[in-house]
């Protein structure tokens, strides 16, 4: 566990938590750590949902489905990162997303209960651990709003442009790498998936965007 205690120490729920500090916490809130096979359903749309999920190897994506079985990408996570906070800290029982293993993955899962909850041993670090899970919900919130102001873009294009601007903002350029292949992405905008590649080809052809696979720069 030596090195997923280092993976720990850059997770921002345990930002300011020194490593034995890290241990305790594992100690007291009796964290679970689970395998996943590629494919596999973390959890299940609908299911109940107690705990937040740790990344510790691999990635996820986090998939909503509507009545007629149309497709949403929410959001792709990778290690380091969490899953879950959002609905239970909401007090939501059952979860309105699946949450998918894109490759072998490692998940350390906590109770929300036993983190809210100080013990009775009035451990330290639980303020600290309450706060940083605050500021998680808040940058939750901030990506949520962003992604709701690129699906209300009208038009593939400007959903297209507004995507790439937002990637260009978080990589401090204007040429980066995308996360997600094509069908993902259709998938993200909640668009058809041809298209959108030719909307994606149109941009270039004006001289726009160009890109190479998942490579894309804002000309």
């Amino acid at each position: 566990m030596r090195q997923e205690f280092q993976l720990l120490k850059q997770v921002a729920l345990f930002q300011g938590i020194e490593g034995e500090g890290i241990e305790d916490i594992l100690s007291c809130l009796g964290g679970t750590v689970k395998n996943y096979v590629k494919n596999q359903t973390i959890i299940f749309n609908g299911s109940d949902i107690s705990s937040l999920g740790i990344i510790l190897k691999g990635n996820v994506q986090i998939i909503r489905e509507d009545i007629r079985g149309n497709r949403m990408l929410v959001a792709g996570l990778f290690e380091g990162e969490i899953f879950g906070e959002t609905f239970a800290c909401a007090g939501i029982t059952e979860s309105p997303v699946s949450v998918i293993a894109m490759e072998p993955c490692q998940i350390l899962l906590l109770s929300i209960d036993r983190i809210v909850t100080p013990c009775s041993n009035a451990c330290s670090f639980h303020s600290k651990l309450i706060t940083n899970l605050l500021q998680l919900l808040a940058r939750k919130n901030m990506y949520l709003n962003n992604k709701m102001e690129l699906l209300s873009k009208r038009t593939i294009r400007e959903k297209i442009m507004a995507y790439l601007t937002l990637e260009a903002e978080k990589h401090h350029s204007n040429s980066f790498a995308t996360d997600l292949n094509r069908n993902e992405l259709a998938d993200y905008l909640c668009v058809d998936r041809s298209a959108m590649s030719r909307e994606i080809s149109r941009l270039k052809e004006e001289g726009i965007i160009d890109y190479y696979k998942n490579n894309f720069k804002i000309l």
